[in-house]
């Protein structure tokens, strides 16, 4: 019973650490990285389509993505959902592929991206302690109608607690990671 219980905390707990690593990779860094644009929503025959899906990116160089559309016909929409994205970036259409120039990153932006990092750190630590929560409440009913013993919710409440801390300093070496990332020069 625990152990399932356990088994359900660490799954939870993983996938919103894999969803903060997600939100974190589109978070700007001093480098080109292709993970920055291929979750935007490109509008594609009336359907919000993922720019990964609609075409290839690569980093020619340290500070530019070259966008290369499987469908020429895209190349519109492409620019157009990257004008509309909060990357503050300007494409540079040539007619058959989209080069992006990433400026370099003011201190002031640094900070500011800093910020975002610790913000979606903050909001993946509540969600573990949310999930913390939940089966803490389980574990408890379990307990009340007698499906385990004092001694098995004092484990499993101790067990419960050490995933947590060990998931909680999972994401702060994400962000730590992450703020170094933005923070080079």
């Amino acid at each position: 019973m625990i152990k399932d219980i356990m088994k359900e905390a660490e799954h939870k707990m993983k996938s919103a650490i894999l969803a903060m690593s997600n939100d974190l990779s589109g978070v700007r860094t001093g480098r080109a990285s292709p993970a920055l644009v291929e979750h935007l929503s490109v509008e594609y025959y009336g359907t919000e389509t993922p720019l990964i899906q609609l075409a290839t990116i690569s980093v020619p160089e340290p500070r530019q993505l070259l966008i290369r559309p499987f469908d020429p016909t895209t190349l519109k929409a492409i620019e157009k959902a990257i004008q509309s994205s909060n990357l503050s970036l300007a494409p540079m259409n040539d007619g058959k592929v989209i080069r992006l120039n990433l400026p370099v990153l003011t201190e002031d932006r640094r900070h500011e991206l800093v910020k975002i990092v610790h913000t979606r750190a903050e909001e993946c630590r509540i969600a573990i302690r949310n999930v913390r929560r939940d089966l803490h409440k389980d574990l408890r009913d379990f307990e009340h109608e007698k499906m385990i013993s004092e001694d098995e919710l004092k484990t499993g409440e101790e067990e419960l607690q050490k995933l947590t801390d060990k998931m909680i300093e999972e994401v702060d070496t994400h962000a730590a990671k992450k703020e170094k990332d933005i923070m080079e020069v």
